[in-house]
This record gives structure tokens, sequence and C-alpha cells, in this order.
């Protein structure tokens, strides 16, 4: 008997991992008949399945594969499939993709319940899909084959992800502080990710002594560019400079040229205003400036600039501030004045909103 599992999981290059709290996962192999795999990290789906059909090729050889929509197949296709002997080769491999739709339709869910139940042999059934409600099916595949979650992985788990696949699968040490900035600048997404990995191995000069090439968190600032979302968020640095005439420039930079997502922007503005009112209140608890960066995770120049800011100008001012930033953001989405609209006609008010906002935390700060 099988122990397949269901949890989420983080996929190393040495193999999955499950988090701290779950059960360790059992990647699915050649002795399981069915395997289902769902979740929307399309890199987790791919690499399993393509980890799934090298252990088929080395336990039989050539096998033949087969793929079918799930939210068009008809179920007796699925299950002629299934059954039938392979005519050139000893096993099949049977995809099901939107194998979710494929189980919502009419008497699919009973029949695939009695095939997991006695699976062929000589077939392997792998289910595949982006949403998933597990049920009686479930329990008779942990008997023959797994369930495995292929959600994204939280920012940690990716951090540890990179500094694995950058090793083992593309020969390049990665610093963890430019691992933590390449998940920072792209997100946690495992397949853009191993890309800029990619790239950043093979842009790197090699060690000189011949050995693995070491990414820098300075490389990673070098070669990895700002996506449009993190753009928004190079408003804080200006509006901590106390000038409204470059807070004004750098908007119109980051919204009208840069295309930066106004809701970003405005949460931008928030959160800095947040941060700045929790310096306040630490520094005046006697937390160090260190201890403050660390509790409120600030990096580069931020960690030095916010601490100081709020420690000059104390938790009084900063708590005004921090009401009046709310108090503009509350008025922009009842009406009382322009709200935050990307569309063509209201670009322009749009930026006034942000301006006005923007400029009066400037004001406040110097």
């Amino acid at each position: 008997m099988l122990a397949g599992r269901t949890a989420s999981t983080l996929l190393t290059y040495d193999g999955p991992m499950a988090r701290k709290s779950a059960a360790p996962i059992t990647p699915p192999d050649a002795s399981m008949r069915v395997v289902v795999l769902h979740g929307t990290e399309l890199f987790l789906l791919a690499e399993y399945s393509r980890r799934l059909a090298e252990s088929l090729r080395e336990a039989h050889g050539d096998i033949e594969q087969f793929e079918f929509d799930g939210a068009q197949v008809p179920l007796a296709t699925v299950l002629d499939e299934l059954r039938s002997w392979g005519l050139m080769q000893t096993h099949k491999l049977v995809i099901l993709d939107n194998a979710s739709d494929f189980m919502k339709a009419a008497g699919n869910r009973p029949a695939m319940e009695r095939y997991a139940q006695d699976p062929m042999s000589e077939t392997t059934f792998l289910l595949r899909s982006r949403e998933w409600r597990p049920g009686n099916f479930d329990k008779a595949v942990k008997k023959v084959g797994a369930v495995i979650k292929c959600d994204v992985p939280r920012e940690h788990e990716a951090v540890g992800w990179c500094m694995a696949r950058g090793r083992k699968h593309h020969s390049a040490e990665i610093d963890r502080d430019a691992a933590e900035l390449l998940v920072e600048r792209i997100g946690p997404v495992l397949s853009r990710l191993d890309g800029e990995l990619a790239k950043l191995a093979a842009s790197v000069d090699p060690a000189p002594d011949g050995g693995q090439v070491r990414v820098t968190r300075a490389a990673v600032v070098e070669l990895v560019g700002l996506g449009r979302e993190e753009q928004a968020w190079l408003i804080q640095d200006t509006v901590l400079s106390g000038s409204a005439g470059e807070v004004v420039r750098k908007l119109h930079a980051l919204y009208q040229v840069g295309r930066a997502p106004s809701v970003l922007l405005m949460w931008a503005l928030l959160d800095l205003a947040r941060k700045l009112n929790e310096a306040a209140r630490r520094s005046e608890h006697g937390e160090s400036r260190a201890t403050v960066a660390k509790a409120l995770r600030l990096w580069g120049p931020s960690a030095q600039i916010i601490p100081d800011v709020a420690g000059r100008l104390g938790s009084l001012r900063i708590g005004r501030l921090f009401q009046e930033v709310l108090d503009l953001d509350a008025r922009s989405k009842t009406g009382r004045m322009p709200a935050l609209s990307d569309a063509p006609a209201n670009r322009v008010a749009t930026l006034r909103t942000l301006e006005c906002v923007a400029v009066q935390m400037a004001d406040r700060l110097r």
C-alpha cells in the first residue's frame, strides 16, 4: 500500500519538502497507479509530471502517453484508454488536465472512485488541475498513488528553494541576501525564479578557482529589473526625502511613464505611514534602531532612514500623519475626492489624488 499524502509542498532540486507542520511528501514514481497534482504553481505541476514520466520509462522502457482535456472529454473515452492494452508499449501514461472540471460532470466522480479502487497495473493515471475538491476519490488514490498539492510557496520557502535550485541545477552558489532580493523582486513563483536564476548563473563571472559561480545581492540589483508592481514601492524613499517637488516628479515617472498601478502606489504610501508610526512607538519604548528595523522587516537605506525620521518627529506627530493618510485614503474611496482608477479617462484625476497624499506626507516629514 502506497502512502500518498496531501500537503503543501516546496520542491527543491533534490526532491519535495513539506512545510514543517506537514508530513513528508512522497514524490510520484513508477509504483503509483493514480496520481493527482493540483494547485496554482505551474512549475511544480510540470516538474512532478516530468519526474513521473521519467520514473515510468526507467521502470518500463518506452511508454505510450495520452493526454485529454477534462473540460471536454467524455467519461467513456477516458475509461476506455485506462482499461485498454497498449498497442506498441508495455505501459501507458494517461494524463487528464482540467481534472476538476471532469470530476464535476454527472457520474464521473463515482466512476473514477471505482477505477481508483482497482486500477489497471499496465496504466498510470495522472490527473492535473488548478482547483481540487477532495473526497472519497482521494482516499482511494492514496492507497495506490499520491495526491500532491502544488501551491506557490511562501516567501521564505522560495528563498531556500532558490539557493538549492541554483546550487544543484544552475551550478551557482546563491547568497541568502541575493535570494531574498530575488524573491522580493520576482515574487515566489518558481517558474519565474528559475528563469532568473538561469540568467544570473550565465551572466556572473565564474569563480577564479573554477568552482561554482557565486551570485551576490549586487548581481541581483544589476541584472534583475524591477517589475511594475515593485516600482510602486520606490515612492517611499522619495516621500522620506521631504521634497514635494521630487515627490511630484517621481509619481509622474512611476504612474504616467512606468504605469505602476495606482492602488499599489496608494498602498505603498499607507505602508510607509504605518511603518513610521510603528517605528516611532517602538523607539519611544527604548528599542534600538536595529531592533526596530528587524521588527518592521526594513531593508537597505530604509532600515536606517525610517527609524531616524520616526525618532526625530516622535509618535505624536507621526501618529497624526498616519491618521491623515488614512483619512485621505478613505476620502478617495467615498467620493469626497477623485477615486483611484487606471482607466485612460481617469488617470489625470487619479494622479492628482496620489499627489495630494504623497505631497502632504512629504511636507509633514520635513
